[in-house]
């Protein structure tokens, strides 16, 4: 009989091969009933641990690879920082890397991930090239969670998990209904994404069911510049009276766009942005905006994704928490703000 190895000891103590590495690792994300249990398995078995080898694999075990879309936009910002912080806590070492919006030097980034051991994966994708990003994850058999964004149609391999976004777009538009404004547009986002999509169906539910108000739809990428320059438009269509930006950086933007026109945002031009990042609460006027919890979000998807490096226990492929209004001056115009 060879020496034993580490599937011996976990087949001995009870436990999976990544729980006794991190066993070896000290890692504290181990129950001390099961660090026990697997030391006992080490001894009776005669099991010597090659620190030296297991130098050059650590990273298979306890690493985790954050590759995210845009770390620019301070919405993507907080969900990788939650995350990281929540894997810290237990233990686990995280690289992150931004691709900027470019899916082949997404595909490119995950590919190094996995050539350098990674665990698993936590992808916020950019659209495109899912094969090329998604086919070595599969390959590999590497656990991975797709969050924000749905690219892959293989939810049941890669679980997905976003705010309900539709709810979002369908509040945002309650509220400015509900505030007697009568033409609303709908600004930002790529056409023909499904986060896009998503945001726009909830809006025109909205409309339609305030007796059929008609829809304006502004596409364009979800930024300050195109925010601030869509200004421009507003000036020149005065008959709107409000507007459901696609994310907050295109709604700070417009508030910038306004104020350097000299036009004013709150009664008489009601805005509404989508994410709540810190800034919309530190703006002037404050900007009203949906709320995702995106930190408790984060934290949330590290806890998943440990469950099913731990205990095999994979995340339904299909998950949306629950979003908010947070109501501030940009709409309800200095009046006493309603969550």
């Amino acid at each position: 009989m060879g020496r034993p190895t580490i599937i011996d000891v976990a087949r001995a103590a009870g436990v999976s091969k990544s729980t006794v590495s991190l066993v070896l690792q000290n890692s504290p994300a181990v129950r001390e009933q099961t660090r026990a249990d697997v030391r006992r398995a080490m001894a009776e078995l005669g099991y010597v641990y090659n620190r030296a080898a297991a130098n050059l694999r650590s990273a298979q075990v306890g690493l985790v690879g954050l590759v995210i879309n845009d770390l620019r936009n301070p919405f993507f910002t907080e969900f990788a920082t939650s995350v990281q912080m929540a894997l810290s806590a237990a233990g686990y070492a995280t690289v992150v890397a931004n691709t900027d919006e470019d899916p082949a030097l997404q595909a490119r980034t995950v590919g190094a991930m996995i050539e350098h051991g990674v665990s698993a994966l936590i992808v916020s994708p950019a659209y495109g090239a899912e094969a090329e990003t998604f086919g070595p994850i599969e390959r590999a058999g590497l656990p991975a969670l797709q969050v924000l964004r749905r690219v892959s149609a293989r939810t049941d391999l890669f679980p997905f998990a976003a705010p309900d976004y539709a709810m979002g777009g369908r509040l945002a538009a309650d509220h400015l209904i509900g505030l007697g404004a009568r033409r609303i547009a709908f600004v930002g986002g790529v056409e023909g994404r499904s986060v896009t999509a998503e945001r726009l169906s909830g809006y025109h539910e909205s409309l339609n069911r305030a007796g059929g108000l008609e829809p304006q739809v502004l596409p364009g990428r979800p930024s300050r510049a195109f925010g601030r320059d869509l200004a421009e438009w507003f000036q020149a269509h005065p008959e709107f009276d409000a507007a459901i930006c696609f994310n907050d950086l295109v709604a700070l933007g417009l508030m910038s766009g306004f104020a350097a026109r000299g036009m004013t945002v709150g009664p008489q031009f009601r805005l509404v942005g989508f994410d709540d990042i810190e800034e919309a609460g530190q703006s002037f006027p404050g900007l009203s905006s949906i709320h995702c919890d995106i930190a408790g979000f984060g934290a949330e998807m590290a806890s998943r994704l440990m469950t099913w490096l731990n205990r095999g226990q994979r995340p339904p492929p299909e998950t949306r928490s629950p979003v908010r209004l947070i109501a501030r001056a940009s709409s309800t115009g200095g009046a006493p703000a309603r969550e």
